[in-house]
């Protein structure tokens, strides 16, 4: 049974609330979830190694449920562990035209989540975070206010600029022991789309300089501080935008020895783990 940490308001679209918690299972339609209370919450986190996982822009909460269970499912952590599938409202009616927004709902969602942390999960061992796409704005937001420093973070294809590390989110690096990236210059989304987003989406909140190339596309620039190479995943693999995480599809099979996202998940775990990559080479 998975845990969630519920942002949104609604099941699609919607705004942001403070969080609830919810579980289930991956196969599990949201209205099966069951309401978890702070106070059970609290048990099942206290001294353990927490890890929240969240998904990105552009994702139902139905979708959202589906693929971070099945993410918990592929990364198989020790008992030691308590993964959080995190739930938030980067999604609309009509998709993609709501992303200038979105990373002001993302933001939202990491001081509700760093306050969360602060208040009652105090007795956990420590708090990393896994992320996808523009959730990568959550976590680093969460771990630029945090009280407690982050045990380590890995950002997978993401939708936050390259140089965001030693710029708008430099607090967050020096507030985390560990940070790994995962990025593919076949990511087109990443390589079309979000230069234009960004830029567009400069107009209504600067907190960053614009026409910069994602993370998730090249890595950072250099290796600096805590960031732990390898991250460029080689041009051969193929990897686009939605190949790092189980799918959202409840009609897909899983699980799959031939899909792409294993060795995605794979790096996750490690990163989460502190152990060497052994992949991308």
């Amino acid at each position: 049974m998975t845990l969630f940490m519920n942002f949104r308001e609604r099941s699609v679209a919607g705004g942001v609330k403070d969080p609830t918690f919810l579980e289930g299972v991956a196969e599990t339609a949201t209205a099966g979830l069951k309401v978890i209370s702070d106070g059970a919450v609290v048990r099942r986190t206290a001294r353990r190694d927490v890890l929240f996982a969240t998904h990105g822009f552009n994702v139902s909460m139905a979708e959202g449920v589906c693929s971070l269970g099945r993410l918990e499912i592929a990364l198989n952590l020790p008992e030691s562990c308590e993964f959080i599938g995190i739930l938030w409202p980067g999604d609309f009616w009509i998709p993609a035209i709501n992303y200038p927004f979105e990373g002001e709902t993302a933001t939202d969602c990491g001081r509700r989540l760093a306050r969360y942390c602060d208040r009652n999960l105090r007795s956990a061992s420590s708090i990393s975070f896994i992320t996808h796409s523009l959730g990568a704005r959550l976590a680093l937001q969460t771990a630029q206010v945090l009280k407690t420093k982050v045990r380590s973070i890995c950002l997978t294809a993401a939708a936050v600029n390259s140089d965001c590390l030693t710029s708008q989110y430099a607090r967050a690096f020096a507030n985390s022991a560990v940070v790994s990236v995962l990025a593919s210059h076949k990511d087109l989304v990443l390589k079309l789309a979000f230069p234009v987003g960004d830029a567009f989406a400069d107009l209504f909140h600067s907190d960053h300089s614009p026409f910069r190339p994602a993370l998730g596309y090249g890595g950072p620039p250099s290796a600096v501080g805590a960031t732990v190479p390898p991250w460029q995943i080689p041009d051969t693999a193929g990897y686009n935008h939605g190949d790092y995480l189980p799918p959202s599809d409840r009609t897909a099979p899983f699980p799959n020895a031939h899909a792409k996202w294993n060795d995605a998940t794979g790096f996750m775990r490690r990163s989460f783990l502190g152990q060497a990559q052994t992949w991308p080479a």
